[in-house]
């Protein structure tokens, strides 16, 4: 009965829709909204979380999307700001490009500019030269940071990510794959930019390069990736968005709708996910001196954390205490005495989300009236204890 009344209101929906009665929008019920994309994923990046998937381990094509690799490998590189001449073989390319030509002169940095707002193929093609001596030793160091990143159903052939036997990748792979990359500060302020002014040439002139990624002047909080399409792989996006310090990762492979699935996809995915922000109650937490001016001394929690968590979750955390019965003077302040911890669940099924050091709060010296007391006190406990 719900699936067909849920049917009637799509159906009075489309309706108006062809009428021009009201404006396109995405309706979903209970669950992820439904898309048009052949695979799909979206992963939060802080804890590399897939919250849905589609066909997610499907091995396809990812066209341009290709490009976030043979970026954040270009960005790794180092010596960025170098200046160099391209090689005239590996711009000659096919597809998009950033208008390189022979003799140009032009920055590792640039290049990475130019591969992920232009998608420039020629871009892709003089970085993999110049990092590796030829495409081929450049698709092995893909292929190996691959490995390194937990890609487990991708393989990488070309640096442009224009068709090729053996060329292809996972929509939960390219997610991974563009969590890792926003890490890189670099790669991130580049993704994120509409466009840049850039300089390359011979001589090198100023330059304007516009991102083709629609989704950074149309959806709140987008912060990047990457567009691609080829005729086999069919349209490719990887989006990244912020939302309330959540961060999202959203990949759609061979989808027609893309910029609408996106936009569906990482609305739906901040719902399910909220930022708890991890202090430590200890208020009335002291640690207990034996031997010191001060009997006891306060506790502080090191460094305040935050956790990404399912809507609602944060309210089953429990913090647990890990503190010894006393300490022996002297305690200096800011010495680790101790840890807190936060778990969900009970039992078998309790889980450790996250940690932070207990740090005392103030000075207890040793006060040397009391070292011989002391002294005569553990030396009658180890007595005992070995007596006995």
């Amino acid at each position: 009965m719900r699936r067909r009344k849920i049917a009637r209101f799509m159906a009075g929906i489309m309706s108006l829709l062809m009428a021009g009665l009201l404006l396109p929008m995405t309706v979903w019920a209970d669950g992820p909204p439904e898309i048009s994309a052949t695979a799909a994923a979206v992963m939060e990046l802080s804890t590399g979380r897939l919250l849905y998937g589609k066909n997610e381990d499907a091995a396809l094509p990812m066209a341009s999307t290709t490009k976030i690799m043979t970026a954040l490998l270009t960005l790794e590189a180092g010596d960025l700001d170098r200046v160099f001449t391209v090689s005239s073989s590996a711009i000659q390319v096919e597809g998009t490009s950033m208008g390189l030509q022979k003799g140009d002169q032009v920055t590792l940095r640039t290049l990475a500019c130019g591969m992920l707002l232009s998608s420039g193929n020629d871009a892709a093609g003089a970085a993999a030269v110049r990092i590796a001596g030829s495409l081929s030793e450049f698709a092995e160091l893909m292929n190996r940071r691959a490995v390194q990143l937990g890609m487990t159903g991708s393989s990488f052939v070309t640096p442009s990510g224009l068709d090729a036997e053996g060329h292809y990748s996972t929509a939960a792979d390219m997610a991974r794959l563009a969590c890792a990359a926003l890490q890189n500060e670099d790669f991130r302020a580049i993704c994120s930019q509409s466009s840049m002014k850039v300089s390359f040439g011979n001589p090198p002139s100023d330059r304007w390069l516009q991102n083709h990624n629609k989704l950074l002047e149309s959806y709140e909080g987008c912060i990047g990736v990457k567009t691609g399409f080829t005729k086999l792989a069919g349209r490719c996006l990887v989006s990244a968005a912020e939302r309330d310090g959540v961060t999202l990762v959203c990949v759609t492979l061979k989808d027609p709708n893309d910029w609408e699935d996106h936009r569906a996809l990482l609305d739906w995915g901040f719902d399910q996910l909220e930022r708890v922000e991890l202090e430590a109650e200890l208020s009335d937490v002291t640690l207990p001196v034996t031997g010191g001016y001060l009997q006891q001394v306060p506790v502080y929690q090191e460094k305040k954390l935050s956790l990404v968590l399912p809507t609602g979750e944060g309210k089953a955390l429990r913090q647990v205490l890990y503190l010894p019965r006393f300490a022996y003077a002297p305690v200096r302040a800011g010495e680790t005495v101790g840890e807190v911890r936060w778990y969900l669940g009970e039992g078998e099924s309790r889980r450790l989300c996250a940690s932070a050091p207990l740090l005392a709060g103030s000075t207890s010296e040793a006060d040397l009236t009391l070292r011989p007391t002391l002294i005569w006190r553990i030396r009658g406990w180890l007595h005992r204890l070995f007596a006995g």
